[in-house]
């Protein structure tokens, strides 16, 4: 059984990377942003939110660069580079977001967990995507 967990693992590495350090930024972004909604009452909700997607973008980059797509991008230019990227997909993301969160607290009074888990679901699997492009793409300095 663990060798076949083992073999598991090493055919399907960067998906299940992907998803345990999702689900650690995910973790980090539910964190900051429901303190930031006990702490600070009259912050508006996607104020919170957009805090809560900054600390866990610096969180994502660093590890879906180390652990996830193993990065080869070498020196500061090539990095900054590769950050930027990051950072305009996820502010697309962070859009997307932001979106549902509106939405679905503010307008439609749903339920702060589930709908922002219906909306961490969707971010990671685009984040996904976007990610395996940046980090993997021959376009992409190295």
């Amino acid at each position: 059984m663990i060798q076949k967990l083992k073999q598991l693992y090493q055919t399907k590495k960067e998906i299940i990377n992907y998803l345990i350090f999702g689900l650690l930024t995910t973790i980090v972004n539910y964190i900051v942003f429901f303190l930031l909604l006990l702490l600070f009452k009259q912050i508006p909700t996607v104020i919170s939110n957009t805090i809560a997607w900054f600390i866990s973008l610096l969180f994502a980059y660093f590890t879906n660069r180390r652990w996830v797509f193993q990065s080869q991008a070498k020196g500061l230019k090539a990095i900054l580079i590769e950050f930027w990227w990051f950072l305009i997909a996820r502010i697309f993301s962070l859009f997307i977001d932001n979106l549902i969160v509106y939405l679905g607290i503010d307008r439609w009074h749903q339920n702060e967990l589930l709908v922002k888990l219906v909306s961490q679901i969707l971010i990671v699997i685009l984040n996904y995507l976007f990610s395996k492009w940046i980090f993997k793409s021959k376009k992409a300095p190295k």
